[in-house]
């Protein structure tokens, strides 16, 4: 069995074992080594055996240390290592005089060869000059073989014959420079000159048709293959001659001074051109070669003089060109290059740019687009005189005096036809031109649906403000037909709001790329969304002047007089039914299931607000009293919770359910306080710790304000509370109550809806019941104070009354 030895043992060891100086010992665990040959107790009776054992190992590393030392005092004899240098250099001059060796045998060698190389070089420019003296041979033979069918105008020998000739010419272009070549270059050159001058007087005899001269068709296509070797530039020449003779009556015809040449005769033109290019089919098709696509280049010559024409003839025009003018000539334009990109099955423009002989010319249409502001001032016009109509008294505004049961999430006419006429306007740009006037157009879009959010809904809207139904005002709250007018007006925001949305993605779609960051209807659709805003805000308005009277009723009752609780008190009763009379209406009348989930969580904060604040104003309200409100509430939070409710299972969302049950529970807690008896005091103060959970002074204060305990009833309990609440230190400092306000203003807790903007009108608190008015901040500070002073009496052994702190 292994054992630990002591330290100091080791230590002992270590040093005996110590190697000398300069020599790095391997690294060796002494008490691993001594456990392995001591394994237990009873081998250390054999300690001599080991001991010899060891010492036999030390004399064969003693011998073998002695061997290794003679070998390498042996190796390092410097007789040895003067016999290695020796062998060393006398093999690197053994080596040099190889290298030496082969040098020479390599001199021997290129003198053997320097001859053969020399014939090989005479060989190889002895071909090279036959070659060239036989091409040159070849070369003056063609021209005189190319002189003989000039003469004898055999246009398909001379093709032939001048191509071959071009090709060796090209051989002996870097021989120029000597005499005889250049000669012979130069007799090229003039053959090539007279085969030009013969294709072009021919080719101008046959469009000219001269009787007296009269050419073949077939001499004409042989001519054909002649200028295609003569070089691309006599072909342009060629094919620029024939068009400019096609279009020359056209040009002479259709001047843009003459009557023929005006834009009421632009479909001529066109007719014209159709005549002329159908001809040249059947004429010319078996003449010129299909590569030279005459048709095309003649094509885009037509279209870029007609187009200069039209543009002069529109610039003359200026104030005097009608619309009706502009669209018929842009339609005869865009019929002719549909017919072309029909016969040649490409778009004219590709026809223009590959045909093209430097700048490329536009096509017809695009003259017309930067007069296309016409139209759009047009359609502005109309817009304008479109919606000059609807701007009419309150009643015939909304275009219908009642809607029909089954039409009541109609949205009004007006906007039906503004998005109509959109919709035909766009489609008629668009396929004239999908560039800037495009854009100018969804500019004027926009300009209109803005004017009709705000200038349209929104001052009907402003004709329907509701207010306090009171004697000393002349305005009343909305009847049931109003309401439904407001919620048709909402329903139109959100129908404009959608459609211009699937407008922007239309417009989109269709305009150039270039112009498609720039298209954005954002300010409009927040204006519409204003709009709804704004709508749903006066719905509120209209429900809280509505719950006004119900709620007066409430602080007006003594509840303290209440002793018994035998059901609902009428107030509340008839508050229920007039928010379900009001929410049936809204429900039936508002289309979008999301505004409608807004208008019930607004008008259930709503009204818990109201119901608190009556609750706060009709203290004091002793125990039977908040009983009773307790009652009475859950029927408001009855009413409440079935507003979603459309009479089918599920229809009402959990999380609507969750949000009332939320903000219920504060007015509950509340009242299940108030309602608790407070003798005794400490079940009384336990049980608002357990409900309220908080070690607020001002808050229990609130709470005893509202049961109305008298002043020195109120010092005693708030001395236990202060007692009971100051061994309680995990009690947070606030809660929830900490923000009921003890003094709510009496006016309406919605505000005036903006008509001017797109706020979005929400109560004026946040939390239902709930602000942070001033006061109370300075009384929950007092209240610090009031318990220092409290507990600071009592260390002393003093009674200070609290009325004197007060």
């Amino acid at each position: 069995m292994q054992q630990e030895l002591p330290k100091e043992l080791l230590i002992t060891i270590d040093r005996i074992l110590k190697p000398e100086e300069g020599y790095k010992a391997p690294e060796t665990n002494i008490q691993d080594a001594l456990n392995e040959l001591f394994p237990d107790e009873d081998s250390l009776g054999q300690i001599n055996v080991i001991q010899e054992q060891l010492k036999q190992q030390r004399e064969a590393l003693q011998a073998e240390v002695q061997s290794l030392a003679e070998i390498l005092k042996k190796e390092q004899d410097p007789e040895r290592m003067g016999r290695i240098q020796e062998l060393i250099f006398a093999l690197l001059a053994q080596m040099n005089r190889i290298r030496e060796k082969a040098t020479e045998s390599e001199a021997i060698v290129r003198a053997i060869t320097k001859d053969i190389q020399r014939l090989d070089y005479a060989k190889k420019n002895l071909s090279l000059s036959m070659t060239t003296l036989k091409r040159l041979q070849m070369l003056v033979n063609g021209l005189e073989q190319l002189d003989i069918y000039v003469r004898q105008r055999s246009y398909t020998q001379i093709a032939q014959t001048l191509a071959a000739i071009k090709e060796l010419s090209n051989f002996f272009k870097p021989y120029s420079a000597i005499e005889r070549i250049a000669a012979v270059w130069k007799r090229v050159q003039q053959s090539q000159g007279v085969v030009r001058g013969l294709v072009e007087e021919d080719f101008d005899a046959f469009l000219l048709k001269d009787p007296s001269k009269p050419i073949a068709n077939s001499v004409v296509a042989d001519s054909c293959l002649v200028i295609d070797v003569l070089g691309e530039e006599v072909r342009n020449h060629v094919i620029e001659r024939f068009c400019a003779m096609e279009l020359k009556d056209y040009r002479r015809i259709f001047r843009p001074t003459d009557e023929a040449g005006q834009l009421d005769n632009i479909s001529r033109r066109f007719s014209w051109f159709r005549r002329i290019i159908n001809l040249h089919d059947e004429e010319y098709s078996n003449i010129f070669p299909e590569s030279w696509n005459v048709g095309k280049v003649l094509c885009a010559k037509f279209t870029e003089t007609t187009a200069e024409d039209i543009n002069t003839l529109l610039t003359r025009l200026g104030p005097k060109l009608t619309v009706t003018t502009l669209l018929e000539s842009l339609q005869q334009a865009l019929d002719f290059e549909a017919f072309i990109s029909r016969k040649y099955g490409i778009q004219l423009s590709d026809v223009i740019n590959n045909t093209s002989r430097g700048n490329p010319s536009r096509a017809i249409s695009v003259v017309f687009e930067k007069h296309m502001g016409v139209f759009v001032e047009a359609q502005d016009r109309a817009i304008a005189d479109m919606t000059a109509g609807w701007r009419m008294p309150p009643r015939a505004s909304l275009e219908e005096a009642t809607p029909k049961e089954e039409d009541a999430h109609a949205v009004l006419q007006s906007s039906g036809d503004l998005f109509y006429f959109y919709g035909q306007t766009l489609e008629q740009c668009a396929k004239f031109t999908t560039g800037r006037p495009l854009f100018d157009l969804f500019l004027i879009f926009r300009k209109w649906l803005k004017v009709y959010a705000e200038e349209f809904l929104l001052q009907a809207l402003r004709r329907k403000e509701p207010v306090a139904k009171d004697r000393k005002s002349s305005e009343t709250r909305y009847s049931a037909l109003e309401q439904r007018d407001v919620c048709r007006i909402l329903n139109t925001a959100d129908y404009c709001h959608r459609t211009a949305l699937q407008l922007e993605d239309k417009v989109r779609d269709k305009v150039d790329r270039a112009l498609e960051d720039k298209i954005t209807m954002q300010p409009e659709l927040e204006a519409f969304l204003g709009v709804i805003s704004t709508a749903i805000g006066l719905l509120l308005r209209d429900l809280e002047i509505s719950t006004d009277p119900f709620f007066t009723s409430m602080t007006r009752t003594s509840w303290t007089s209440i002793d018994t609780v035998t059901g609902q008190l009428s107030y509340v009763l008839e508050l229920a039914r007039t928010v379900d009379a009001c929410v049936d209406i809204i429900k039936s009348s508002i289309e979008q299931k999301k505004y409608l989930r807004n208008f019930y969580d607004k008008a259930s904060s709503l009204l818990i607000t109201k119901f608190t604040n009556g609750m706060v104003r009709s203290r004091p309200l002793h125990d039977t009293g908040a009983e009773q409100m307790l009652l009475d509430f859950q029927t408001l939070k009855a009413c409440l919770l079935r507003m979603p409710s459309t009479g089918e299972p599920d229809s009402i969302p959990s999380t609507y359910t969750k949000a009332i049950t939320k903000q219920a529970v504060q007015v509950e807690t509340i009242l299940k306080v108030v309602s608790a008896p407070v003798d005794p005091q400490e079940p009384f103060i336990m049980n608002y710790i357990i409900l309220i959970g908080d070690s607020s002074f001002s808050n229990f204060q609130k709470i005893l304000d509202l049961k109305g305990i008298p002043g020195i009833a109120q010092n005693n309990l708030l001395d236990h509370f202060l007692t009971t609440t100051s061994t309680k230190d995990d009690l947070p400092s606030t809660s929830f109550l900490s923000a009921l306000d003890m003094d709510p203003s009496t006016t309406q807790i919605t505000t005036r809806p903006s008509l001017t903007d797109s706020g979005t009108n929400t109560p004026r608190s946040g939390t239902p019941g709930i602000t942070t008015p001033k006061p109370t901040e300075r009384r929950e500070v007092f209240s610090d104070l009031r318990r220092l002073v409290t507990f600071a009496t009592r260390a002393g052994g003093k009674k200070v009354d609290h009325e004197e702190v007060n």
